[in-house]
């Protein structure tokens, strides 16, 4: 079964997807982050101050205390208490405020982002989604987004407010005692050779991970949506096989990658506990041999020590977050570089009535159509009613540019004629109604719609005036009303209910618990096949479009159903141009023109009749034993 993946957990381009993002948080939230940079000094100051008051404490305040028969704690007390309130200003207070600040604005910015990711997959055209799986492109509005949102709420506001603390320690620390100093740079320097090659090691075991972790989602998401055929073949013996063996996958993938991340820590501890012991003794050493070096000085040293290698373990740690985190963005941001469908077309369709024996346009809906055609010569808007007048002159398409699928194909199709279109799977007949919607464009030829080239038109204004019954009906969470007003938004209860009537949908509709108000979730789940297909139908009635599409709308299924959907079919075809796709030739043979095509090019036209009489593919088809597959 075919597998998807997350997609690289390393960031190509580290730090160009970092400033980009940087970049678009700032913007919206330039004042708060300020905020938070301040805290971040404050709590780097505090952190250092903390040193500096214990030296002060020692020498000043505990050593004259010892021996002194008449001790007064008085100054001590007061030194403690002037400290506390320092600290809660300084650290205590600006980390909540850094901590609320940031989750405010990841939470912010995830908004952003799944808004503009959402937005941009509503633009993308269809091409996008024939190269990209779906569960790639989920990944990225779960995965990615949440491994962001970990990193901006939290790992980044540590790496930077780590990296300030050991400037401000490392200077306390230079001003305390040099040879110290050039103690703890050894030790730092060790510390991240020895995290460095544990995070390479455990960053390339969390790469198999997240792709043995994408095999896992995948393969549920497929039993899930493939359990009807999972039983029907009783395949689960195999299936939990198959899973078993992805899982265990898994298993030892993460447990790699878990036993050197957790590594990591220990490593960081203990180089930390190394260089503290160390320290003790050389700085024992040197309170000897330099009297002027207190052992408050000593300790506030073995205090900076201890909180720069904190600082550092924290970068270590987070570090390896970060880099996962900006290489979810990186494919965040390459979604969202995606180019959009191009719309080109300014030819628009407009509400418009007759005054004076002209067609001008109306602000009201009138229930008749004009294509609004500015003229780029300058000269006045025209108005062309839309009847419906189809016509392929000459068209050649391919989905990629070396690889011709469809073969000069031409056709034309009057108002309120039907045409159907037959051949074996893959003779390009989905392929021409995919181009009556400009879900994809021509490489040569021509398409006009009401003498218009569709080029002209407007995307959205062109497949207004397309309505499509497809093979399989896609049905969304909501109400059966609001599942039929998808044709048309502005319809009302009066037109969508007058839709479902002339569609056949409105006596099993009415049969359902709240009638119109029932709620629909999974696609329809718990409604037939056929029922389904009557909604679909119902959605393309209420939308009134003057052309109709209609591909294998009745194949699956049964027959008495089948005259139940064609019924309503029949209705909505009535005065409109229809292209119709079918297996079954039965509902072809009133159509005016049948079209029968193979390896991309029409082979056979004419009507029923004579298309028996010239006892062809299609004759062969008709009279045969066997219906197209």
């Amino acid at each position: 079964m075919p597998r998807f993946k997350a997609g690289n957990t390393r960031a190509k381009n580290p730090v160009k997807t970092f400033k980009r993002l940087f970049a678009m948080v700032f913007k919206e939230h330039k004042i708060v982050l300020c905020v938070v940079l301040v805290s971040i000094f404050l709590v780097a100051f505090a952190t250092s101050y903390f040193s500096t008051f214990m030296q002060s404490i020692i020498d000043d305040y505990i050593s004259p205390l010892i021996g002194n028969p008449n001790p007064d704690y008085a100054p001590l007390m007061h030194a403690i208490m002037s400290f506390l309130i320092i600290i809660v200003c300084c650290q205590v207070i600006p980390q909540y405020i850094q901590q609320r600040i940031m989750i405010k604005v990841s939470q912010g910015a995830m908004l952003t982002m799944r808004k503009n990711m959402f937005r941009k997959l509503e633009s993308l055209p269809i091409s996008y989604f024939d190269r990209h799986q779906h569960g790639e492109t989920m990944s990225r509005f779960s995965n990615d987004t949440d491994t962001l949102n970990q990193m901006m709420s939290q790992a980044l506001v540590q790496v930077i407010s780590a990296s300030i603390t050991i400037v401000f320690l490392f200077c306390t620390m230079l001003m305390n005692n040099i040879i110290l100093s050039l103690v703890v740079v050894f030790f730092i320097f060790l510390m991240f050779r020895a995290t460095g090659i544990v995070a390479g090691r455990s960053g390339r075991y969390f790469a198999v991970q997240q792709g043995d972790l994408a095999n896992v989602n995948g393969f549920i998401e497929e039993m899930m949506n493939g359990q009807k055929v999972i039983k029907v073949f009783t395949h689960e013996e195999e299936s939990k096989k198959d899973f078993d063996a992805l899982n265990d996958k898994l298993n030892e993938s993460m447990s790699k990658a878990n036993t050197y991340a957790n590594a990591m820590g220990p490593v960081s501890a203990n180089m930390s506990n190394l260089q503290y012991v160390s320290l003790v003794l050389i700085g024992s050493l040197v309170t000897i041999l330099t009297p002027s070096y207190t052992v408050g000085a000593l300790a506030a040293f073995l205090l900076l020590s201890r909180s720069l290698s904190n600082s550092v373990s924290q970068i270590a740690q987070q570090s390896n977050s970060i880099l996962l985190a900006l290489a979810g963005a990186e494919r965040i941001f390459e979604l969202l570089d995606e180019e959009s469908e191009v719309d080109d077309g300014y030819v628009t369709l407009v509400n418009a009535k007759i005054e004076n024996g002209e067609i001008v346009e109306s602000s009201e809906r009138t229930g008749f159509w004009a294509w609004k055609h500015p003229h780029t010569d300058g000269s006045k808007t025209t108005y062309v009613p839309l009847k419906g007048d189809i016509v392929m002159d000459h068209v050649d398409f391919g989905y990629v540019p070396d690889k011709t699928v469809l073969h000069d194909i031409s056709l034309y199709a009057k108002p309120g004629q039907k045409i159907a279109f037959v051949g074996a799977t893959g003779a390009g007949k989905t392929t021409i109604t995919n181009l009556l919607n400009r879900f994809y464009d021509i490489q040569d030829g021509k398409i006009r719609f009401d003498g218009i080239n569709i080029n002209k038109i407007k995307k959205a204004d062109l497949r207004h005036s397309l309505g499509m019954i497809l093979q399989d009906t896609n049905l969304f969470t909501g109400t059966i009303r609001e599942n039929i007003r998808f044709g048309r938004l502005d319809a009302t209860d009066e037109e969508v209910e007058k839709a479902a009537k002339l569609a056949n949908a409105h006596e099993f509709i009415m049969r359902m618990p709240n009638g119109y108000d029932t709620m629909i979730t999974n696609n329809g789940e718990g409604l037939s096949q056929g029922q389904r297909q009557l909604l679909s139908i119902a959605r393309a009635a209420v939308a009134d479009p003057p052309v109709m599409v209609m591909d294998e709308a009745t194949s699956s299924i049964d027959t008495h159903t089948e005259a139940l959907v064609q019924a309503g079919m029949d209705r909505i075809m009535e005065n409109r141009t229809v292209f119709v796709i079918a297996h079954r030739l039965s509902t072809v043979r009133n159509s005016n023109a049948i079209m029968v095509l193979d390896h991309g090019k029409i082979i056979e036209r004419g009507d029923h009749d004579s298309l028996i009489e010239e006892k062809g593919t299609y004759y062969r088809l008709y009279t045969g034993a066997f219906e197209l597959e």
